[in-house]
């Protein structure tokens, strides 16, 4: 890796998990250049600054299958203790923990990829509410047009695995 990690990566690193967009503290310690159990000590030093909200310790369901989806966190299959999953603002935080440039700067880019993930999801909601406003302007030789595009939404919106991105 550069020194700056490709946003790309990271948006490859957020998971679903309890309604909530995460990332791994291996992958954090990766990114960030120190050992996964160097970030958690320095979390648990700093505890009052990680409430719920912003980071949660995973059970063995979500483990596995976060393991399932990531193949480089095979290794989490066998240690001894369960890996932390740190929200958007749990990321943010670290950074007053982790007090090094490139912990200052691999958080700046984690930041700006939740974000852009969540212009895309507002984007995608705004799409659909226009369709649907122009679907009832329109009589009914426009009919077959407005049924294809609201196939193409519903398969959007079949039931996904609720881990990955």
């Amino acid at each position: 890796m550069t020194d700056i990690v490709p946003i790309e990566t990271i948006e490859r690193r957020i998971f679903h998990l309890r309604s909530e967009k995460v990332m791994i503290d291996r992958h954090l310690a990766e990114m960030y250049g120190v050992e996964t159990r160097i970030l958690n000590q320095a979390v648990k030093r700093n505890s009052k600054r990680f409430p719920s909200e912003f980071m949660f310790q995973l059970n063995r369901e979500e483990r596995d299958e976060v393991i399932t989806i990531c193949d480089d966190l095979k290794p989490l299959k066998f240690a001894r203790t369960m890996p932390f999953a740190f929200t958007e603002h749990g990321v943010a935080m670290l950074s007053s923990v982790l007090n090094s440039e490139r912990a200052i700067r691999v958080n700046i880019e984690i930041i700006k990829a939740f974000v852009k993930l969540r212009k895309l999801l507002v984007r995608h909601k705004d799409l659909k509410k226009k369709i649907e406003e122009m679907e009832a302007k329109y009589d009914e030789q426009f009919r077959v047009v407005f049924e294809a595009i609201r196939q193409l939404f519903s398969e959007d919106e079949k039931p996904k695995r609720k881990i990955g991105f």
